[in-house]
Order: structure tokens, then sequence, then C-alpha cells
């Protein structure tokens, strides 16, 4: 007895040992990783500005130009944020129809050769692999600065991130009932409106409504570049150093954020 007991006792201190080594190896790496990243840094010292620049900005935060909340006759704060929700609704809502025969093209139970559903895996990396500003600058050049350029960027860069997230829904399913239809002579229509549709429909709906939540924020930095939204008259009201008009877009855009995660959180919480 004494002798089994000895044995696990040394196989525990001999696992506590090599956790503890391989701890320490993983420390020492990240360490060396991040003094290399470091010492490829060119700190070239603080500007003599930069009091009286961040004093300038933090006063511009502290006293918002409340008057651009509303202008009768011009741009104000209310149409830029109303500009970028209906960019990311519609953005949203283009992506999340799109998308959905990619992912049953890139679920691997779909289909019975993997070369097919390994291809569309590799469409939707190449669709997402791109950020939706470099996207939004592309399309301008298409069709022109503006709204429209924003909704389809943000349409296009939506299609890979949620069609990644669909197929992996899809691949998730219960075989069951699908199983089920097909023994009783359903055809493969019948199977995916009956067995799989039902399934994925509400993790579909979930994994909306959170891009929606990401898009939002990515269309507060696509007018940034010219592609309409509350980003336009901040980066004018940047270059014009204009700090209490930044001020109060950058509150506009944290409020409407809050709101839209709350929602959107309300509204998942129900679906699921």
């Amino acid at each position: 007895m004494k002798n089994a007991t000895s044995a696990i006792t040394g196989k525990t201190s001999g696992s506590v040992f090599r956790s503890r080594i391989r701890f320490a190896l993983i420390g020492l790496l990240v360490i060396i990783v991040y003094y290399w990243s470091v010492q490829g840094m060119q700190f070239e010292g603080i500007q003599g500005t930069a009091g009286t620049v961040s004093k300038s900005i933090l006063q511009g935060f502290l006293h918002p130009d409340w008057s651009f909340v509303y202008i009768a006759e011009g741009e104000d704060l209310l149409r830029g944020l109303l500009d970028t929700l209906v960019i990311s609704i519609l953005g949203t809502v283009v992506a999340a129809v799109v998308c959905i025969p990619f992912a049953f093209w890139a679920s691997t139970n779909m289909s019975r050769q993997l070369a097919v559903s390994g291809s569309g895996k590799i469409v939707l990396s190449i669709i997402r692999v791109f950020p939706e500003i470099i996207v939004a600058i592309l399309f301008i050049k298409a069709v022109g600065p503006g709204s429209f350029a924003g909704v389809l960027a943000l349409g296009i860069h939506s299609v890979g991130m949620l069609g990644k997230l669909y197929s992996e829904t899809i691949e998730a399913i219960d075989r069951g009932p699908q199983e089920a239809l097909i023994a009783s002579g359903a055809n493969r229509l019948q199977v995916l409106r009956y067995a799989v549709l039902p399934q994925v429909i509400p993790q579909f709906l979930s994994y909306s409504l959170y891009r929606f939540e990401i898009n939002i924020r990515s269309a507060t930095t696509l007018g940034l570049v010219g592609a309409g939204g509350i980003g336009t008259p901040l980066i004018f009201a940047l270059q014009v150093r204009n700090w209490n008009r930044v001020g109060i877009i950058l509150l506009g855009i944290i409020v409407l954020i809050i709101l839209t995660d709350l929602i959107s959180g309300w509204v998942r919480r129900r679906i699921i």
C-alpha cells in the first residue's frame, strides 16, 4: 500500500514539475517576443506641443459643442448617428441573407466531398481577409463617396464573418431529424426545410445581431474615408482641431453603441 501511495505521489510531483517547467518556458517565450517587439519601435521622444494639445483635447471633451446636436438647416449629430445606424442595419441585413448559401457551401456535413466544403471555406476566408475600411475605399472608387459605399463595404465584409459562423452552426446540428426524414423518403429540400432550418435559424439571428453590434462600431470609422456616417463630421472636426465638436460626436457615438448593445442583448436573450 505504501509503495502504491509513493508511486502515485511521485507521478503527481513529476506532473506538477513538468507543468511548472512548461509554464516557465511559455512565460520566457512571451517575454522574449515582447522584448523583440519593443526593440523594433522607434521612439523619438514627446513633442513640445504635447502638453498644450492634450489640454485642448481634454477641454473639448469636458465642454462638448451641444449646438451641434441638432442643426435645422444642415449636417448635425443626430443626422450623422442616424446615417451610421442605417448603414449598419442595411449592411448587416445584406450580409445575413447573402452569406446563407456560402454557409451551406462551406459546411462539411452538407456535402459528401471534402473539396466542396473546403473550397467554400477558402472563399469565405478570402472575403473576410480585407478590413472594412479597405473594402470601403475600393467601393468609393467604384460607386463614389457616400453611404452606399459604406453599406456595400459592411455587407461584403460581414458575409465572410457571418458565413463562417453560420457554417459552424450548420455543422453542429443534430443529424437525427435529418436522417429520419431521409429514411422516410423526404427529398433534399424537405430535409432542409424541416430538419436543418428549424435548428439553425435561432443561432443565425443571434449571430446577425452580434454582427450588427460590431458593424455599428465599424460604421463610425467608415466615414473617415468618405463612406458616410458620423465619421465624416468627425474627421472634419479633427482636421480643424475643433475639440468641442469632437467631444460631442464621441459622446453621441458612446450613447448610440450603449443603446444598441442593450437592445441587441435583450433581443438575443429572447431568441435563444
